[in-house]
């Protein structure tokens, strides 16, 4: 267990911030309630890249440093152009018309994007077996489905080699990993750390394997080895939605105080922060940490 290291705030202001990313030197997070990606690079509030309503409003780069975003507004997958203007990169409508919800691209460009597949203000649905998926979108535009049955889906990462695919499943308390084909399928599913009663939200991985998660109810981030060993916990003093590792290294984290389901449209002092602490171990994979 590492000695405990004082959590400053990068940013703050905010309302429910979502989907961190480290990008040309820089933190980027998504506003879901302002409809905004802003970046950040730790001296000021931030520059807004992106304005776009959608909830939710998550997005990561692919390899050529392009911007893809999840879209509910068009149940497509955005991309940022040259001149900074949104155009379809993958239309979403066939496999999720409950909307999607994360995003994560692997080095080869392959986007993996997640949906709990039900209306969420409604619940979950009854039985065993989860309407919740993963789906696979390529460059040619193609959108299929590579996994099933997830309660939850919510943070995703893939390991450097692009052969494992880590998957939140918030409401199953779990990390699953499936391993990544040459075509970019999915097979060989297992529970890669059973997290007891925490409800994993955003994730990334680290050089050393371990997965970090930020945990809304239980208000912290947890780092934790494969098998759900806990290896390091921070704090917070509300929900933490995501966190990424960056520059330092350090890992960031986007929190804000969730007021629950029946005030997400309303009016609410979400005071949405990014926060930063130091950590030992640098990120590594995907979102990428570089």
């Amino acid at each position: 267990m590492h000695g405990m290291r004082m959590l400053t705030t990068v940013a703050d202001g905010f309302g429910l911030l979502e989907s961190p990313r480290w990008h040309d030197g820089r933190l980027w997070f998504a506003d879901w309630i302002a409809g905004r990606i802003i970046a950040v690079d730790g001296s000021e509030r931030g520059e807004v890249m992106i304005e776009h309503q959608s909830l939710p409003l998550c997005f990561d780069f692919l390899p050529d440093g392009r911007l893809l975003l999840v879209s509910n507004q068009e149940h497509a997958l955005l991309v940022r152009t040259s001149d900074g203007s949104l155009e379809t990169y993958a239309d979403l409508t066939a496999v999720a018309p409950w909307g999607a919800n994360d995003i994560v691209i692997d080095g080869r460009g392959n986007a993996y994007v997640n949906s709990g597949n039900f209306d969420f203000a409604s619940g979950p649905p009854p039985g065993d077996v989860q309407p919740g998926f993963v789906a696979l979108a390529t460059s040619d535009g193609s959108v299929r489905v590579v996994a099933e049955d997830i309660s939850f889906p919510n943070g995703m990462a893939v390991t450097a080699d692009n052969r494992l695919l880590v998957v939140a499943d918030s409401y199953r308390h779990h990390l699953v990993g499936f391993d990544i084909g040459d075509d970019g399928t999915l097979s060989g599913r297992r529970v890669w750390a059973d997290l007891g009663d925490a409800a994993p939200d955003g994730i990334c991985l680290d050089a050393e394997g371990a997965a970090w998660y930020a945990d809304v109810p239980h208000q912290q981030c947890v780092r934790v080895a494969e098998g759900g060993e806990v290896l390091q916990t921070v704090p917070l003093d509300r929900g933490g939605f995501a966190c990424m590792l960056g520059d330092g290294p350090a890992l960031y984290v986007t929190a804000a105080r969730w007021p629950g389901m029946a005030a997400l449209n309303a009016e609410v002092d979400w005071d949405g922060q990014v926060l930063r602490v130091p950590v030992d171990v640098p990120g590594a994979g995907y979102p990428q940490a570089t």
